[in-house]
């Protein structure tokens, strides 16, 4: 049923919770793995460039591909640039994937409706199914150095 599964990353804790729920997809079907980091405009960046985080990024997710390689699931990396949600939709898009998954921080009520969610937002964008994984209660957001 799926031949390609997208799991956008941000580099938070938060967001690899999904991580399972992405390789046992894959596993189950047999599916590639595509493992994406958005990189947002190079002014929240501030004294690095572009290169320089793609870099950093690229050794993130390579990490990341390993850990998956070892449970014998085809997987590769790759990055895009823009803001997150666009640029997932548009990787989706061009990847031709069969599923996204993606972590929610679960946002509710005047607030999501405020400030949105990029999981909100992909499920609405996307023209594939989109595997929404609600963080486990009482976990905090932490972000890995990268």
């Amino acid at each position: 049923m799926y031949k390609r599964i997208l799991l956008p990353l941000d580099g938070s804790t938060l967001a690899e919770e999904a991580l399972p729920h992405a390789v046992a997809q894959a596993e189950h079907f047999q599916a590639e793995l595509i493992l994406l980091k958005v990189l947002e405009p190079v002014a929240k960046y501030h004294s690095i460039s572009l290169e320089a985080a793609r870099e950093l990024v690229l050794d993130y997710l390579e990490r990341v591909a390993a850990g998956v390689r070892e449970r014998g699931v085809s997987v590769r990396v790759t990055t895009v640039e823009g803001n997150p949600h666009e640029g997932i939709v548009s990787c989706a898009e061009a990847e031709q994937v069969d599923l996204i998954v993606i972590c929610t921080r679960g946002h509710s009520g005047l607030s999501r409706w405020l400030i949105g969610s990029v999981a909100d937002r992909v499920a609405r964008g996307s023209g594939v199914p989109v595997l929404l994984v609600s963080p486990r209660l009482g976990e905090k957001e932490k972000t890995r150095p990268q």
